[in-house]
């Protein structure tokens, strides 16, 4: 019979999951996947200072716990100890890391994918910072998985 499954943060590599240019800087997301199967993916993710995400949601149940820093998710100023909860199929966001940026602890139940909406409010919140949305870096989704990242 299977047992718990261990892994070591050290033994996990960063994929450079997102990208932002400000221009003169570029803003990352990176994450390092600690348990990925068809069942559930969990995560840590680092954002970069300012680093900005589309409003968007989950084709899973999806949990995020902030650890430090801050961000906004939408209206709502998420600090470390905030735990956002979000059902399959709703919405959240647009996300914007705070001035040190912010770390992540995720858990998506399922097919962790998500889904675009409000791209009318993204390509306003991009001029708004004077920033563009950088190519999706390539990233090593387990062959079971297809990337549909936009």
């Amino acid at each position: 019979m299977p047992g718990p499954r261990f892994q070591h943060l050290d033994d996990v590599p960063w994929e450079e999951v997102r990208k932002i240019d400000f221009g003169d800087r570029t803003a990352s997301v990176r994450e390092k996947w600690l348990d990925f199967s068809p069942r559930f993916l969990s995560l840590l993710a680092e954002w970069d200072a300012g680093m900005m995400i589309h409003a968007h949601g989950h084709n899973s149940n999806h949990v995020v716990y902030v650890l430090a820093g801050d961000m906004s998710c939408g209206d709502a100023h998420c600090v470390p100890g905030t735990h956002i909860a979000l059902d399959q199929g709703d919405t959240f966001g647009p996300f914007i890391a705070g001035p040190n940026g912010v770390e992540l602890f995720e858990v998506m139940m399922g097919d962790p994918r998500s889904f675009t909406c409000d791209e009318e409010g993204w390509e306003k919140l991009l001029a708004e910072k004077g920033a563009t949305q950088a190519p999706n870096p390539a990233i090593a989704l387990p062959d079971w998985l297809e990337d549909t990242r936009s």
